[in-house]
């Protein structure tokens, strides 16, 4: 058996970095990865898929060519193993620099391969037991294969898997309308796939407010994507050489007809066979590591990091777990993950910054509330790029002043909303970025301007 100070499991967003920490330090740390360095971000998530999504704008913005006064002679080709390519090289380098740098870290033992608890302080990894006092699981997750009538009857892609593709399908059938499955079926669309969304909500994307997703609905059909709600009876089956999907709308034809289909319905934790139990670790009913607000479990001595814990989905909230713990741990603070102001983004083309409360969360505190809403058709930046599709608006606590929530759906607006997280993460009031004087021409200029329309929310 061999002793370290610390033994971190995954080497995802978190892990490296936490490595990294606990070995500047002065520990000696056991950096256990079963698979691919990086986790989902550079392997599976954000790095190829937004490596895609440019592609897929590039194409887009080709085939608008002659709106900006300039002429091609005919419609963009796609060579889809060129860009399947330029994802793949884009994860392998990140992935190569990661591996390498812990490789080479001062005070890290790197271990490949499948770890498990053997008690709370022993883990096995292949035939080697290690232990050490303090046990960090930076595990991830996986995309979600729903228990639905036929599923392993067809083939079926992943957000993983669909990345192994170097051939357009004919037509996409995406089960799930939410972040995944909206960014997968614009730029397939826009590689020029036939496209279908297949959403059991009533809206897609349904954790927002209805004008945003009634808004993205609309961009999307405007692309020629075609888009089903209300889907209560999703099932699959063989059609032919192809996949049938049952839909069960209340509008429109019962079954669609794909030569592809990609199941986007949500993700699990990758925790079923760490032998927590074993361990002693608690976890809720969907597999999710059960942790405090510190983010330790209720093992002393272990701790939950990034996707498996359940208090985060994102690459960004996984690395302030790091950073959470890590101030806890070595630099005498007291940080929770409660103090984590909500954001994130949803990056179809215009993409959609989102932090803080929706409106329909702000009105179920029952505060007093201001509130204003600004069409990007009135955004200077927007209407000189030619995308003017989208709106930005803002809500906010009448009486203490503080922005509560706010979303840009539109060109820039995953950047531009970085200006109102760092307001309510400061705990600014609203006043203070109103009287701010931003750059022209940007984006980001309206929010004043926007502050300055605030009316108070009947």
């Amino acid at each position: 058996m061999k002793s370290f100070d610390a033994i971190v499991i995954g080497a995802g967003q978190a892990g490296p970095s936490l490595t990294g920490r606990l070995a500047a330090a002065g520990m000696q740390v056991a950096m256990i990865e079963r698979h691919l360095f990086g986790g989902t971000c550079v392997n599976t998530g954000c790095m190829p898929t937004k490596t895609l999504v440019a592609s897929a704008y590039a194409a887009q913005v080709t085939r608008r060519a002659s709106e900006y006064g300039v002429i091609l002679e005919r419609e963009p080709q796609i060579d889809m193993p060129r860009v399947n390519a330029r994802a793949v090289a884009v994860s392998k380098s990140s992935r190569q620099s990661i591996e390498s740098s812990l490789r080479g870290m001062h005070g890290c033992t790197v271990y490949q391969g499948h770890a498990s608890f053997e008690s709370p302080t022993i883990v096995r990894v292949g035939d080697e037991l290690l232990t050490a006092p303090r046990v960090f699981l930076n595990v991830g997750g996986r995309a979600s294969v729903p228990d639905m009538p036929g599923v392993r009857d067809v083939p079926f892609l992943t957000n993983s898997s669909i990345l192994a593709k170097t051939d357009l399908p004919r037509h996409l059938v995406v089960v799930g309308g939410s972040y995944v499955g909206l960014e997968f079926a614009q730029m397939y669309r826009r590689f020029g796939a036939q496209v279908t969304v297949v959403e059991m909500a009533p809206h897609v994307i349904s954790r927002e407010d209805e004008d945003v997703s009634d808004e993205i609905r609309q961009i999307l059909e405007r692309e020629g994507i075609t888009v089903r709600v209300g889907a209560t009876c999703i099932g699959l089956a063989r059609h032919d050489d192809e996949i049938a999907v049952t839909v069960d709308c209340m509008q429109g034809p019962p079954l669609v007809v794909g030569s592809d289909v990609l199941l986007a319905v949500g993700r699990r934790p990758n925790t079923d066979d760490l032998g927590l139990d074993r361990a002693g670790v608690a976890t809720d009913k969907r597999g999710y590591v059960t942790v405090n607000d510190d983010l330790s479990t209720n093992v002393p001595g272990i701790w939950a990091l990034g996707d498996c814990n359940g208090r985060g989905a994102f690459t960004h909230t996984s690395y302030n777990d790091y950073e959470i713990v890590a101030a806890n741990l070595l630099d005498g603070e007291k940080r929770l993950v409660t103090e984590r102001v909500t954001a994130y983004a949803l990056y179809i083309d215009p993409p959609l910054g989102r932090v803080g409360m929706t409106d329909a969360q702000a009105r179920a505190t029952g505060r007093p509330l201001l509130a204003a809403k600004r069409p990007m058709t009135k955004v200077g930046r927007a209407i000189e790029k030619g995308e003017t599709q989208g709106f930005m608006k803002v809500v906010v606590d009448r009486d203490t002043r503080r922005i509560l929530g706010a979303a840009i759906l539109g060109t820039g607006g995953d950047e531009a909303i970085h200006g109102l997280i760092d307001a309510i993460s400061a705990n600014l009031p609203y006043d203070a970025i109103q009287r701010a004087v931003p750059i022209h021409p940007t984006v980001s200029e309206l929010i004043p301007t926007l502050l300055g329309d605030l009316q108070p929310v009947a």
